[in-house]
Parts: C-alpha cells; structure tokens; sequence
C-alpha cells in the first residue's frame, strides 16, 4: 500500500512520564504492515488483548486494500481487466471516501494515478541505488507518462450495489449491502495509499475505545492519532520529523490531546539526479494529476491535525498539491482544521 507503499515515520510519537500505577503504565506493540513501521501504545496494562487484536486488523486490512499484495481486494480490481469486482463494505466505504476526496479536489487528488506512480517506481528506484552505487535513476518520458495520464480519472471508478445501482460519493453504505468496484477503464489501476492509513488509524481508534480504553497513542508511519491524554492530565508531545533529516531529528513538537497529527512531504521517498541542495529538483512519490511528475513547489512538508486521521491523511496530500499560499486559504476556509506548513527555508507557517 502506499502512502503508497506507505510512508515511513514522519511523526515520533514522544511519551514521557508514568504513571505509578500499574493499571495505567504504557504498553505497547510494534509491527510492520503497509510497508511502515506501525506501533500502538496505551496507558492501560489490561488491554493486552485489544493491542493484540489491533495488530490483527492491520494484518486484515492491508489484505483488503494493498495495491501490491497478491489477493488483495484492490489488487483484484486492478487485474479484473474492467470487470467488476465484489468487494468487503470497508473497501467499498474506503473507496467511496477516497472518491469523495477526488471529486472535492477536482481531481488533483486521484486514486487511479497507480500506473503513473508504478512507473516512476520512486521506492525501487530507491533500493536499486542503495544495491548498486552506478545505478542510473529513470525519468519516464513526456510521451509515456502522457499515455499512462490517458487512464488517469478517478471517474472511472464504479461502485454499485446488489441491484447493479450507481453509489454516489455522499450515498449511505450498509454493512448488510453487498458492493462491487468496476473500472470503466479496463487499464485504469487503483491506489487507496492517500487515505488508507488515516482510515485504518480511525478503525482501530474506534476499537480500543469500545474497549474501554481512554488513553493512547496510534502511530501508522505519518500518521499519528491520539487517544485523549496521559494519564496524569498532561498532554502528548508529537515531535514533527525534520525533513531530510535524520529519522529521529525533530523540526518542532506539539502538545496535543485526542487528535489526529498526519504529515506528508517530498522527503521520505526520493531521489534527486542534479543541482545543488537548494536548487535540486527532487522526484518524490507525490504525483501531479495533470502532468505525472512529482509536484513541484515551495513547500517541503505539510502536517495536518483534525479529528479525523482519514480527512488529515487526504489534506495533507491535497495541500502539499496545492502549495503554501493556496494550501493556507484552503485550511482557513475549514473548521476545526490546523495545519504547520514546512518551506523550503525551514520556515513553519502554521495556519492559525
């Protein structure tokens, strides 16, 4: 999966202090899914369990939403050739969201830009470089990724249910309906990596609450959601990754309490073939809809908090696409919604 094969640790989630006691001492469990390192934390040494049971989900819906693993419910509409495919009511109500998103952005944001970024391949470019020191990075050509942008329309994706009816973004999903995905683009490919984690995070939220849990931290790669605060009253600290810098190196940190902090940027995959650090062009995995290059602006990274992990995982995307000025006015003109915004001086421009 991606944010798209997903991003690696943006956000470090810093737990300082406990409690004396025991019920509430930290604990925690760490695992790798969604090409990320993923760590869930709460402050409640009974719900082992439910830790235990997070874990599994992950494992559950990275076989429902991977673009890469074999089987996958996405991978299966990806290769049905423009058949339909039936689908689970999470993949339905996850892709329907991501339309949603798509159809808000006027399609700077677009779930079938995966042919695009399967052609850059920015991650393998990655590793390629690491195994072989005179590796020689690949630039698709104008041509090509002008073929590819000609099955690039997130209006090729079709969701209909039982009785064959058309479901429109804002339309109710039951988890008593059954759901398939058809692309009207038999060459047209899907890709969930903009949202998925923010939805995943949100899922298991809503599961270590029904178990009672009021105290946590889930941390999904660049996503980072927060359940309440510590147990002593005192807020989280959310150190906000440096770009390009060391994986530990914090730019800045927050003290929050029952949010979600999710980030993007141009830092976590890349490449860069020429000019100095300050004039470089950096081929990153976030792409521009119209033209298949990775965008290219002043910002380095764009860190969203909302309530909600999928809507920050969305924005965060979308106003890194739309750069600084236009990404402040879009924030600005949305409630309940605050944003830190990273130049490429450095400079951290929050929203409010």
């Amino acid at each position: 999966m991606k944010k798209i094969h997903c991003l690696i640790l943006l956000l470090t989630a810093c737990i300082t202090g406990c409690s004396k006691n025991r019920s509430q001492m930290p604990v925690s469990r760490t695992g790798f899914a969604f090409d990320t390192v993923v760590t869930i934390t709460v402050y409640d040494g009974k719900k082992a369990d439910a830790l235990d049971h997070c874990m599994e989900l992950c494992e559950q819906y990275e076989s429902l939403f991977s673009a890469t693993q074999e089987g996958s419910e996405v991978w299966d509409i990806n290769h049905a050739g423009g058949e339909k495919t039936a689908v689970s009511y999470e993949t339905a109500s996850l892709i329907q969201s991501a339309l949603y998103y798509c159809d808000q952005s006027q399609g700077m944001l677009d779930l079938t830009l995966r042919p695009v970024a399967e052609e850059w391949d920015i991650a393998g470019q990655m590793k390629q470089q690491d195994a072989s020191f005179d590796h020689e990075y690949y630039i698709p050509s104008d041509q090509t990724l002008s073929e590819l942008l000609d099955h690039v329309n997130y209006r090729n994706v079709l969701i209909t249910d039982a009785d064959g009816t058309a479901v429109g973004y804002r339309d109710e999903l039951s988890e008593d309906d059954s759901y398939y995905i058809t692309l009207t683009d038999a060459h047209s490919a899907i890709d969930l990596g903009f949202i998925a984690k923010g939805y995943i995070a949100d899922r298991l939220k809503a599961y270590l609450l029904s178990q009672g849990v009021e105290s946590g931290i889930i941390s999904l790669g660049g996503n980072v959601l927060l359940i309440g605060g510590k147990p002593d009253g005192s807020s989280f600290t959310v150190g906000i990754q440096k770009p390009f810098g060391a994986v530990s190196e914090v730019l800045t940190t927050i003290q929050e309490n029952d949010i979600s902090v999710v980030s993007s940027g141009c830092y976590e995959r890349y490449f860069t073939i020429d000019g100095t650090k300050k004039d470089r062009t950096i081929y990153h995995h976030i792409f521009d809809a119209a033209t298949g290059y990775p965008v290219q602006n002043d910002l380095l990274g764009v860190t969203i908090l909302s309530d909600s992990s999928m809507e920050g995982d969305a924005l965060s995307t979308y106003c890194y696409l739309l750069g600084l000025e236009k990404g402040l006015a879009h924030i600005r003109s949305l409630e309940g919604i605050d944003a830190l915004f990273v130049t490429k001086d450095y400079e951290i421009i929050p929203s409010s």
